[in-house]
């Protein structure tokens, strides 16, 4: 295992967010999409459990997860739809091919 050490500009990316996140929901819509932004492409999974495990914005991070991340968006229902419809066609492949 490879120990991961944050460069200056991470660690000062990462208080930033912090300090947003210390702030939500009382944050700018520029900053709304940042925050969205970096939990969505930039943050990896040690940035994101830093963040996680920070208890002075515990509140700000656990609403803000809750009103973005863990919520189901259409593409995330569209794809198990997608999914469960690959199943049935194969289970009736398979069914169909065993007549």
């Amino acid at each position: 295992m490879t120990i991961q050490e944050s460069s200056p500009a991470a660690l000062a990316r990462r208080a930033h967010i912090e300090a947003l996140l210390a702030a939500y929901p009382d944050v700018s819509t520029e900053e709304h999409g940042v925050l969205v932004s970096y939990f969505r492409r930039e943050a990896n999974a040690l940035d994101i459990g830093m963040v996680a495990s920070n208890p002075a914005i515990a509140s700000g991070y656990a609403r803000f997860r809750g009103d973005h991340i863990d919520r189901f968006t259409l593409k995330d229902v569209m794809k198990g739809v997608a999914g469960a419809a690959v199943l049935v066609l194969c289970v009736g492949l398979i069914m169909f091919r065993a007549l």
